[in-house]
């Protein structure tokens, strides 16, 4: 028997090697917390072929590390500080900065602690095999752990710790390569401490260690040209500010200190809430907050105080006798500030002329509004979180000081965010000239009170403005969906045998088939739209012998291919949701499953998960079972083929049959929802005729065709889904994966209903989603059969958003779906496109007790972390898919332009503002401004506006919203996208061209 000896460590090292430190609960009670760390001598330093380090570990550092810096010609690595990675990770992550890194241990939990955003890339940053990165745990190697001093803050302590890391690579190398008999002794690499912390930077010199700030080491590199426009601005206490900054007055108050923030709201004082900007008018924005039941309106450059869109602020309100309406005049930046220049070199005097015309922009919408209109108006006085990232933009020609294509003077630029959401970001570059025409990526790094505008950096480009490669990619990247092609990870998470797999013969010793119901021989099949590739559901309808009949909704088995905690679980809960754009699909889950082995295929055998109920004829529920299956769909059919199917009298057959009983029953379904106060809204949906299956070019536009079929396929997918949330909920009371649609706040619909009542004498009761329902029906004009279609359509706009959620985190009377009148209600059914449902598919089948449930969904903090991130995501693909529909139609209209000598449509109007017209063209599923630019009469408290006409000598004419007038389309290049936008102006009753 070996002789075992154990080895006491000595009190005195036991501060060496215990970490403490104190941690605040989620209660807010702060608790000691002391960790054992075990300090070793064999942790490699990284470097290839070291001889002192003896080890087996692989290395990524080459001996003699980059020779290429001019300031290090005989090789070096570089050994970054926390700060860099915080501010300077754009150019860290560019493909021209590819310099050997070593990080330490130390810096990767100091950014985890900092952002989490910025620690996952790091993290890919450390595992990408076209970078020499090296992660050295300094905190477990004995000659570079150290502790923390008395009287030393925690940033000193780690600062010292990256030092000291520093100063033994360099004593290191000279043990890792000695000088060999005989042999002159060569000069050694380097490691070399980049930070831009002054007093970091000072001590390190007196250490003797060599040491550089960011901006000097890109100096020094060979391509710095291309690297120098990535420097954050905040990153480097070096980077000189502009001259529009240096010697300024402050423009904004500065910010209240963080605790002065948290102390207000807690007692009511003072209000959070996300920051939101008005897309008509830049020099007002709102904070919905929970203490008023309208938002918190910010009127002025000063109030809005530096917030960007999407921010967590906190505002101070005002004295009721200061509040004020929303303004009803558009008022556009470009406009306003056409002439304002980037670098800004007469300072004072365009502050003050800028600062005028803004201020008479105002003054003249807040006067004459009636009192009922007006709503909490307050300012912002400090930020909880900023929402910056990086934003699609084009450079300002205009504000270039050389054109000079070959100038690689520094200039400052502004550039121009896609979103009109967002202001002009000043920016600095060399590149200035040759991005002109360019979409490019810029990223806001602060924002001084001295400065206008935001400062920024460039990140990269995309392409030229208006080519379809690089507008794609500026709307993926403007609505932050994730599109990298899945890596290697992933891809080995699916089936080996690839696209050979199939469901393997029926067998009890096949782990396929346990507890699976074999329905292989039921008549199913799948109604889908046009071109639809990843078939998520099918059903089947059939009767009984007891007269009854029997319904199944049959759901792709996703969760059975997506196991938890897998790199393609992990990469499709970070994507949340397929993403449609118009010409391509940006899938959740790799295509193998989506459009192949998890698509419910015809005459294919496929895993599925099944509802199925039995009805009685008037589609009474009588059982319900939920059960795992294996099914073989007979048929895949369009919206459209399955409605000429059943409708077709020639035909009898069993799975036309199937279709008829189906629809019958989603007759009587659909029937008992709207008897229950379910709402029947609407929303602009268009089609886009492609030129062929291979092009993406547009060539016309119509609105959808709806059929009886669709609404089939909805009433049905509505009923799986309120079931399975039901079992659910009844099974994980505090953790199951919920959706629900909150009753919106009467004042959403105050504008809405004084409409109908002073243009069209009707009335909109909003007392619960019913009375609303039957109040929508009524809203009619016998002269114009799509008034209807527009108010519930406008309606639709005063909804809040339905939201995922867990049943635990929220109390139960707040469950309900307000739009489906529906108790209670999740999503299920879609489990190939939105990764809610593969967490509903887990719990039923864990409720059913195919599977135990896996541990993470039994954390309601962990089902919570995940459903804000697929609001969130779920939120951002609508809105891409929206913003694609947009731009193709624009490409649709352009080609009509170029074909006809003009384009008419009939249009309604939906607002009325001081200088022009909202109008939404129905046929089109399109929204637009006309625009006056003479004086006109406008009445805000009827919505009417009067404008000259057209012919000398007439009457004024007078245009109040759900007036239907005819608009002229045209295509222009649109200032901020740079891609290009409708231009409508008026044709009837009055020519605008002529105003």
């Amino acid at each position: 028997m070996p002789e075992i000896t154990i080895l006491k460590r000595p009190r005195e090292e036991a501060v060496i090697t215990q970490r403490m430190f104190f941690k605040k609960t989620a209660r807010g009670k702060v608790i000691k917390v002391l960790r054992e760390r075990y300090l070793r001598d064999d942790i490699s330093c990284g470097v290839d072929g070291c001889r002192a380090c003896n080890t087996t570990t692989q290395t990524v550092l080459s001996r003699s590390g980059d020779t290429t810096h001019k300031s290090f010609p005989t090789g070096h690595y570089i050994l970054p500080d926390t700060n860099v990675f915080l501010a300077q990770m754009d150019l860290i992550e560019s493909n021209y900065f590819t310099p050997p890194i070593i990080i330490l241990q130390t810096v990767m939990e100091e950014v985890r602690h900092r952002s989490l955003p910025l620690y996952s890339r790091l993290k890919a940053l450390t595992t990408t095999d076209e970078r020499k990165v090296w992660v050295f745990y300094n905190e477990f190697r004995s000659e570079t752990a150290i502790v923390r001093e008395d009287n030393e803050t925690p940033n000193d302590r780690n600062d010292r710790g990256i030092r000291k890391a520093a100063e033994w690579y360099n004593s290191h190398l000279t043990l890792a390569h000695p000088p060999i008999r005989g042999r002159p002794n060569l000069a050694l690499p380097k490691v070399v401490l980049i930070t831009d912390d002054f007093a970091n930077h000072q001590k390190a010199d007196k250490e003797n260690i060599p040491c550089i700030s960011v901006r000097n080491y890109v100096d020094g590199m060979k391509n710095s040209d291309q690297l120098l426009d990535l420097l954050s601005a905040t990153g480097s206490d070096e980077v000189e500010p502009t001259r529009a900054v240096a010697g300024r007055t402050a423009l904004y108050t500065d910010y209240l200190p963080m605790s002065t923030l948290v102390a207000g709201v807690k007692a009511g004082q003072l209000h959070q809430g996300h920051f939101s900007a008005n897309q008509y008018n830049y020099l007002e924005g709102s904070v919905p907050v929970p203490a008023f039941t309208k938002p918190v309106l910010l009127v002025g450059r000063e109030n809005m105080n530096r917030a960007v869109q999407g921010d967590v602020v906190v505002v101070e309100v005002f004295n009721e006798r200061e509040w004020k309406a929303p303004t009803d005049e558009v008022i556009d930046q470009e406009a306003t500030l056409k002439n304002d220049d980037a670098e800004d070199s007469e300072e004072e005097g365009d502050d003050r002329m800028v600062h005028e015309h803004e201020s008479k922009a105002l003054r003249a919408e807040h006067t004459k509004k009636a009192p009922t209109e007006k709503q909490p108006t307050g300012r912002v006085v400090g930020i909880i979180k900023r929402n910056w990232r990086a934003y699609v933009c084009h450079i300002d020609s205009t504000s270039l000081t050389s054109s000079n294509a070959t100038s690689l003077g520094l200039q400052t630029v502004f550039a121009t965010p896609v979103s009109r959401l967002l202001p002009r970001i000043r920016l600095r570059t060399r590149q200035a000239p040759s991005l002109v025409g360019n979409k490019i990526l810029v990223t806001i790094d602060r924002w001084d009170i001295t400065s206008r505008y935001p400062e920024g950096h460039f990140v990269r480009t995309l392409g030229k403005a208006e080519s379809k490669e690089a507008e794609q990619e500026s709307l993926l990247l403007e609505f932050e969906v994730p599109y990298r092609p899945f890596g290697k990870a992933i891809l080995d998470c699916l089936p080996p045998e690839g696209e050979q797999w199939v469901v393997p013969p029926k067998s009890a010793a096949v782990p396929e088939w346990r507890d699976r119901a074999d329905l292989r021989d039921l008549i199913v099949c799948s109604i889908d739209p046009p071109g639809c590739q990843d078939i998520d559901d099918a059903l089947h309808a059939r009767r009984l012998t007891n007269g009854n009949i029997e319904a199944g909704v049959h759901i792709a088995d996703v969760s059975h291919f997506v196991l938890p905690e897998t790199a393609m679980d992990n990469e499709a809960a970070a994507r949340g949701s397929t993403v449609y754009l118009v010409d391509k699909r940006i899938d959740m889950l790799p295509a193998l499953l989506g459009t192949n082995l998890c698509s419910l295929r015809p005459h294919v055998e496929r895993l599925a998960f099944s509802v199925i109920w039995e009805m009685t004829i008037n589609a009474e529920i009588v059982d319900v079972r939920f059960t795992k299956s294996v099914i073989s769909s007979k048929a895949a059919f369009e919206y459209g083929e399955a409605q000429l199917r059943k409708d077709d009298p020639k035909l009898n057959d069993d799975l036309t049959q199937s279709i008829r009983l189906l629809n019958t029953l989603a007759q009587k379904l659909k029937a008992k929802r709207m008897a229950a106060g379910a709402l029947n809204l609407a929303s602009p949906e268009v089609k886009i005729h492609l030129d062929s299956s291979e092009s993406s070019d547009p060539v016309d536009v119509e609105q959808k065709a709806l059929h009886e079929t669709n609404s089939l396929v909805e009433e049905f997918m509505l009923l799986a889904n309120s079931s399975v949330a039901r079992k659910t909920q009844e099974s994980f009371p505090q953790t199951a994966v919920l959706r629900r649609h909150l009753p919106p706040p009467p004042t959403n619909f105050e504008k809405l209903q004084d409409i109908l009542q002073k243009r069209k004498g009707l009335k909109l009761d909003v007392s619960s989603s019913g009375a609303l329902a039957d109040s929508l029906d009524k809203c009619l004009d016998p002269k114009e059969p799509a008034f209807n279609t527009l108010v519930r359509i406008m309606a639709t706009r005063c909804m809040l958003s339905a939201e995922y959620f867990s049943s635990g985190s929220v109390s139960r009377d707040t469950f309900g779906h307000y739009g489906l009148a529906s108790p209670i209600y999740t999503h299920f059914t879609s489990p190939i496109r939105r990764y809610a449902d593969v967490l509903v598919h887990r719990q039923l089948a864990a409720a059913i007790g195919y599977t135990p449930l896996h541990p993470s969904l039994h954390s309601k903090m962990h089902v919570e972390r995940i459903m804000e991130v697929v609001n969130r995501r779920h939120r951002m693909a609508q809105m891409a898919g929206r913003a694609s529909v947009e731009f193709y139609v624009g490409l649709a209209l352009k080609g009509r332009n170029e074909k006809e000598k003009e384009v008419t449509e009939d249009a309604f109007v939906i607002r009325t503002f001081r200088n022009g017209l909202g109008v939404f063209v129905s046929k089109l599923g399109l929204e637009g401004l006309v625009m006056f630019k003479r004086d006109t009469q406008f009445d805000a408290e009827n919505y009417t506006i009067s404008v000259p006409s057209s012919d000398n000598g007439r009457p004024d004419v007078t245009i109040s919203v759900f007036d239907k007038v005819t608009v002229r389309i045209e295509v222009e290049k649109d200032k901020n996208t740079q891609r290009g936008r409708v231009k409508m102006t008026l044709v009837s009753p009055v020519d605008s061209r002529a105003l």
